[in-house]
C-alpha cells in the first residue's frame, strides 16, 4: 500500500511543476504588461482582499456574488444582489477600506 501510495505521488508531482512553472510564467508576463508598480499591485490585491473579507463578515451582503477588482486604489464593484440594501451596503463597505480612492458600484439588484 506505501509502494502504491509513493506512485502516485512520484508520478503526480511533474504535472504539478509544470503548472507551477506555467503559472508563473503567466503571472510574470501579466506583470511585465501592467502600468503599476510591483509595490501598487500588492496593494491593491490586499485591498481587494480586506473588502471581500468584510463582505464575507457581513450579514446583509453575499460576498460570493460579488467580483472586487482593485486598480490604483480605485474599486469596482460587480456581480449581482438580491436588494437595493445589499448593494448600498457593499459600496459602503468598499468605500470604508483604508487606501481607497474611489468606488465604482457595478453591482445588479435582480428581484425575486
Amino acid at each position: 500500500m506505501r509502494l502504491l501510495i509513493l506512485l502516485v505521488g512520484v508520478l503526480a508531482l511533474p504535472g504539478c511543476a509544470a503548472l507551477m512553472v506555467g503559472g508563473a510564467a503567466a503571472g510574470g508576463y501579466q506583470l511585465g504588461k501592467d502600468e503599476r508598480s510591483a509595490g501598487q499591485v500588492t496593494r491593491d490585491g490586499a485591498t481587494t482582499t480586506k473588502i471581500k473579507s468584510k463582505m464575507i463578515a457581513d450579514k446583509v451582503v453575499n460576498a460570493f456574488s460579488i467580483n472586487v477588482d482593485t486598480y490604483a486604489d480605485r474599486v469596482t464593484l460587480r456581480g449581482s444582489v438580491g436588494s437595493y440594501a445589499a448593494r448600498k451596503r457593499a459600496g459602503q463597505i468598499a468605500a470604508g477600506t483604508d487606501g481607497v480612492i474611489d468606488v465604482d458600484n457595478q453591482i445588479k439588484v435582480v428581484l425575486d
